[in-house]
């Protein structure tokens, strides 16, 4: 299955600082819509409602996957489409912990820890771009 990516150049090349920051405990359908906290989702709406954000694994910033963002009447914030492609590339179980990192421009960093508590780690040393 290949990933919904978009290119490191089409991204800002440095981060900058976190400005938001938060965990997400995956329920029994890690797969499916998945709710963000209302507390991002307020933070986020000050300017505009955001219509997709930018996922990357923490760490490894040339994989982005965007992932859409839907509201429901009652202004809660949820990833939708890219979402499911996102979860079943990484493997996410209910019971995994994520950490989200926000550092604007939709941008967003994802920690994996799985149902034992250790973060999950989906590259080894060795990448395409270390080939010559």
């Amino acid at each position: 299955m290949t990933p919904s990516l978009s290119s490191s150049s089409d991204m800002q090349d440095e981060e900058g600082p976190v400005l938001f920051e938060f965990i997400v405990v995956l329920k029994s359908d890690p797969h499916g819509i998945q709710r963000l906290p209302d507390t991002f989702a307020n933070f986020v709406a000050g300017d505009e409602r955001p219509r997709s954000l930018h996922l990357r694994e923490d760490d490894y910033g040339f994989y982005r996957w965007i992932v859409d963002v839907i509201y429901d009447a009652r202004g809660k914030m949820y990833l939708h489409i890219g979402w499911e492609k996102f979860a079943r590339y990484h493997r996410l179980e209910a019971g995994f912990v994520l950490v989200f990192s926000y550092f604007g421009d939709r941008d967003m960093s994802v920690k994996v820890f799985d149902e034992t508590r250790c973060r999950r780690n989906y590259h080894d040393d060795s990448t395409d771009e270390d080939d010559d």
